[in-house]
């Protein structure tokens, strides 16, 4: 009885979450529009190159944030090409304007859409902390890839920066912590003296505590 009011109590979040991302989705593309109208209208320059600048960045978050979204539950996804358009994403929104290099080293995956939501977020927090620490304005490279072993998935995100190894974590490294153990998984993160490297392991197939 109590595993079943917890299951829907997890299927009731799981709605609502969805729902939301839904909504967000829709106010960035109706604040994107408005943008778009806004710079149509304008006969000054400097003005139109402003709004249509912002409308830009706008449409990049956009698109991260739906290579974000939960996926449907049901069939092994792809995850292999939900990272690549994740990582592309990514690299379009924030880092080519810094000069920072995004490279997806794929292999084929397959996992439950869940699994493959939750690696998305934490491939995603990864790659904004490294770009957020570890490079200045000359840039450098960051690296994904993923693989899998036997019944254990591996994803690793280096990079060649120079983030301090002293550094605190913060909370994006508590909210990786979290959803890998989500994920029935671990998660190591070193400094060394040519970058840092994190690394996330989980079994795959098998439920997780989100349906």
């Amino acid at each position: 009885m109590q595993l079943a009011a917890t299951r829907s109590s997890l299927a009731e979040e799981w709605l609502l979450l969805r729902e939301l991302t839904h909504r967000i989705n829709n106010e960035f593309a109706s604040v994107a529009n408005m943008l778009s109208l806004e710079a149509s209208r304008t006969a000054n320059v400097e003005t139109k190159a402003t709004l249509n600048g912002v409308m830009t960045r706008l449409e990049g978050y956009l698109r991260v944030h739906r290579a974000l979204q939960m996926p449907q539950a049901g069939d092994d996804v792809d995850a292999a090409a939900h990272l690549q358009e994740l990582c592309r994403s990514i690299a379009w929104s924030k880092l080519d304007s810094r000069n920072i290099d995004l490279v997806f080293i794929e292999r084929p995956l397959s996992l439950r859409p869940e699994q493959c939501w939750l690696l998305g977020m934490i491939v995603y927090e990864l790659i904004n902390n490294a770009a957020r620490h570890a490079f200045d304005e000359a840039g450098g490279e960051i690296r994904v890839q993923i693989a899998q072993a036997g019944r254990l998935v591996e994803c690793h995100v280096a990079d060649d920066g120079t983030a301090p190894s002293r550094m605190r974590p913060g909370r994006g490294m508590q909210i990786i912590e979290d959803l890998a153990a989500l994920l029935y998984g671990r998660f190591e993160h070193q400094f060394g003296r040519f970058g840092s490297a994190a690394r996330v392991i989980f079994p795959v197939g098998g439920e997780t505590p989100l349906l």
